[in-house]
């Protein structure tokens, strides 16, 4: 027997009003967050904020005296790219889960968000400089290679 069409919709306003709570919290947590990195050579520290923003930066143990302009830079760029792929992460699993479909309601299917065009090169991997990757990237990269080839829709063989 199907369910009456007053119960599901009661059941979804439900689930809406507690995921709208949810987005609040994580907001919440985001207003004071911030990720604190260390260039590769140590001699730069830099805060970011949630947004991506440097809120801080300081230079270690007196390195930067005997660097030359263009090393420095680069630390600090280093530096400041490292904490905004962090923070870039925090944000993205702090946010999965509103991504999801509902397993209550099938009808909320989730949301998608497309984290590349809000934090561009800052996921990239700190270690290969490369996406970092996110569950379903491969079936998108799959639709959008068969699209390139122009291949839409039909299968390879």
């Amino acid at each position: 027997m199907t369910e009456p069409i007053e119960q599901r919709i009661a059941k979804a306003m439900a689930e809406l009003e507690s995921v709208k709570a949810a987005v609040a919290r994580a907001e919440e947590q985001l207003a004071d967050a911030g990720a604190t990195v260390r260039s590769r050579d140590r001699s730069v520290e830099v805060t970011v904020g949630s947004r991506g923003e440097l809120t801080g930066l300081k230079f270690l143990d007196g390195k930067y005296r005997s660097m030359n302009p263009a090393q420095l830079s680069a630390s600090v760029l280093e530096a400041a790219e490292r904490g905004r792929a962090q923070m870039a992460r925090q944000v993205m699993d702090l946010f999965d889960p509103l991504t999801r479909p509902s397993t209550a309601t099938p009808e909320l299917r989730g949301m998608t968000v497309d984290w590349e065009r809000i934090y561009g090169s800052a996921l990239l991997d700190e270690a290969e400089g490369e996406p970092v990757r996110r569950p379903g990237d491969r079936l998108r990269d799959e639709i959008h290679e068969d699209a390139e080839d122009g291949h839409r829709g039909r299968s390879r063989s």
